[in-house]
């Protein structure tokens, strides 16, 4: 075995290691009774940019676990006689204070079985001594990030948590959206009409169940979407129609108006409404009554109206395609919801909040989306804005390609270490096909040593009589 201080390469051939004394510099934990072998790690760690915390003893660590915050911790499987605890007493202990916090095992050649199990009982990774630098500072990142993510996405989803009312409701940090939550606590307690303006699927029938929800009103809240509706029916749904009124009119239908009683009547996407019935709806504005279809006697309606649209109502009027009397009647007050691609910081939060809602509809564990992904759904514009995000983060917790424009990305709920597993495996089964599974030929190719590839054939479950070639 090589001396503690040549188990390691130079650190500063690693390219884009982080500079040394970064503020975002991750933090690691050393457990390690060589003190030769401490300090070299130590030192390489640090030379890669982590900030190193190295401790001779399991108990002195943990001792002070709490106060450095590690990203990840990096132990000897055997820490002598006099330690209390071994390799696997500190990961026995970590997976029960923290889960998530990723576990890295240095180990000697005989002791790889023990690794093995142990990376089964939830270590991130193990080492085997000797061990290049490169290889150190690789698996200590990789599993410092992962860590780094799933804190980011704790935080993001206790910020939500601990939202109250309207925040966990109308989600997002963005100037555009506190003020947006602002005038909806305003506006929502008068029974002034209301305009939402907003693009499709940024969320507007959500703005108007919060103006619904803030008001105290004791009603229903009535969502009727105008462009669904068939021309020949609309009158009938709206007003609602005495038994015998037209054909088919088998019984009294009571209206939505009418259903609105009280409470909150939501028109969306009232500029495919026709014409005809505008002026009634203006009448009924104006008198505050309605009259059912068949009926001549009125019926009085206390209601607030809420009209949510993505088009220009005031231009719709100059060209004749809306009333514009009826525009300024609903005007009162007009809340505009930003599109998401307006609003980019709030993305990572809704996506972990639908990831979330996900789970607890199909009754699965919660995914942590991976920095790829993020940055990928950060690089979008989101034309469906919300609802869009929202199918997103559904299919991404179902595991299924998510489809963003016109690429599909697959963006599958695993860890970084399944994902580098799975790449790792792969590489090494198609060189093992191509040399009819001779394994001094497929080390020869991949520059390990047939140890290591044993190890990782162990591992990953493999058998080279599977590779050999039916003739041989």
């Amino acid at each position: 075995m090589r001396r503690a201080d040549e188990m390691l390469a130079p650190a500063d051939c690693l390219a884009g290691a982080p500079a040394q004394g970064e503020d975002c510099a991750y933090r690691v934990v050393v457990i390690e009774d060589d003190d030769m072998l401490r300090h070299v790690v130590a030192q390489s760690v640090k030379g890669a940019g982590f900030k190193a915390h190295a401790f001779a003893s399991a108990h002195e660590a943990l001792a002070q676990l709490a106060q450095i915050g590690p990203d990840v911790v990096l132990t000897d499987l055997f820490l002598g006689e006099k330690d209390e605890l071994d390799g696997l007493g500190v990961l026995d202990t970590l997976r029960q204070r923290d889960a998530c916090l990723p576990v890295v095992l240095m180990t000697a050649r005989g002791n790889i079985p023990v690794a093995i199990e142990a990376t089964r009982k939830g270590a991130y990774d193990f080492l085997e001594k000797p061990f290049e630098k490169e290889r150190l500072v690789g698996v200590l990142r990789r599993a410092a990030e992962q860590r780094r993510l799933t804190v980011e996405n704790r935080q993001l989803l206790d910020r939500l948590a601990f939202a109250s009312g309207i925040e966990r409701v109308l989600i997002g940090e963005a100037a555009a959206m506190r003020e947006l939550r602002a005038l909806v606590l305003r506006i929502a307690p008068a029974p002034a009409n209301v305009i939402i303006l907003g693009e499709t699927g940024a969320g507007k029938e959500m703005v108007a169940r919060c103006l619904h929800e803030f008001s105290g009103r004791k009603g229903n809240f009535v969502a009727v979407n105008c462009a669904a509706i068939p021309e020949a029916l609309f009158e009938s749904e709206l007003f609602g129609h005495e038994a015998g009124a037209y054909t088919g009119a088998a019984k009294q239908r009571v209206g939505k108006i009418e259903y609105a009683c009280g409470g909150t009547l939501f028109l969306d996407e009232i500029e495919a409404m026709p014409l005809h019935l505008q002026a009634k709806l203006l009448r009924v504005l104006q008198e505050r009554q309605v009259e059912r279809l068949g009926q001549n006697k009125a019926i009085a309606v206390d209601l607030r109206v809420v009209a949510a649209t993505k088009a220009d109502l005031k231009e719709l009027g100059a060209q004749d395609k809306f009333r514009i009397d009826l525009f300024y009647r609903l005007c009162v007050a007009t809340l505009k919801i930003p599109p998401l691609r307006e609003r980019r910081d709030d993305i990572a939060m809704l996506f972990a909040h639908f990831v979330q809602e996900a789970a607890l509809r199909f009754k699965q564990s919660a995914t942590t989306p991976t920095r790829e992904i993020l940055q990928q759904l950060l690089a979008y514009d989101w034309p469906g804005n919300v609802r869009e995000l929202r199918n997103a983060a559904d299919q991404f917790q179902l595991g299924i390609p998510v489809s963003v424009g016109d690429a599909e990305q697959q963006f599958a709920p695993q860890s970084l270490e399944e994902i580098l597993g799975s790449v790792e495996k792969a590489v090494i089964s198609e060189t093992l096909r191509r040399h009819d599974g001779a394994g001094a030929a497929a080390c020869a190719e991949l520059k390990i040593n047939y140890s290591t590839l044993y190890r990782k054939m162990k591992l990953y479950e493999m058998d080279l009589a599977d590779y050999k070639s039916p003739t041989d």
